[in-house]
């Protein structure tokens, strides 16, 4: 397995803007009830306090298509991680007005949170939207790169899936040339429309709508791994 080590730093800044108010509480006292543990192994008894199903978000943004999943399936336990502050906020937000259960924050390195679950432990990861990095002096940064999805397949189980998104083209072609290298993940894509266009079961993103709302094609793969 490549060291997915290598390049710690796979995201851009922490925080836009100063907290204010209701944000401030959320992260001063909700953040603490349903953080992921900053050490030691991890696991869904540990997590959630029972045996469930696991899948973990990289990079959540506000947390609309997490918390849709985690609404839809409150029996399964649900892992986001988002080093983008103000973000977790949102999650944060979604989490109390829902009153859900089933699901805990990491706001950091998503690395971190893979590197200590088991291995074959997540139904599926998502990666949507993530920092392109477009220049090509910063493409080790990206997270569709050896280390990070070698990770990611030992963290899946045999038939899960690994889902991406994106909307620019850099990152869309680093992908799918990436993903292609590869041996141990299934493209689930048999025609254009496959990937040009939502699944039913795949929740929008406030990100996603804006891109499209700007007229930007958007790209859904979903790789099922071996």
């Amino acid at each position: 397995m490549s060291d997915p080590t290598t390049i710690r730093r796979l995201y851009g800044r922490r925080q836009a803007f100063a907290l204010r108010n209701r944000a401030q509480r959320l992260v001063e006292d909700l953040l603490p009830e349903v953080a992921v543990p900053k050490e030691g192994a991890l696991d869904a008894a540990r997590l959630f306090g029972k045996a469930c199903l696991l899948e973990l978000e990289i990079g959540f943004g506000k947390g609309e298509h997490l918390v849709a999943h985690a609404a839809a399936r409150p029996e399964t336990g649900f892992i986001g991680c988002e080093p983008f502050l103000n973000g977790v906020t949102g999650l944060l937000g979604h989490i109390e007005d829902d009153g859900l259960s089933n699901v805990r924050v990491h706001d950091g390195d998503a690395l971190n949170v893979l590197e200590r679950l088991p291995d074959a432990s997540l139904e599926r990861v998502y990666l949507l939207h993530p920092d392109p990095w477009p220049k090509a002096r910063h493409a080790k940064r990206r997270f569709v790169n050896p280390g990070p999805l070698d990770l990611i397949a030992a963290k899946l189980k045999p038939g899960g899936e690994f889902r991406i998104a994106t909307d620019h083209p850099v990152y869309m072609r680093w992908s799918v040339m990436q993903m292609a290298r590869r041996s141990d993940f299934e493209w689930l894509a048999e025609h254009a429309e496959d990937w040009e266009n939502r699944p039913d079961d795949w929740p929008p993103t406030r990100y996603g709508e804006w891109a499209a709302g700007e007229g930007r094609p958007i790209w859904y793969f979903r790789y099922r791994r071996r």
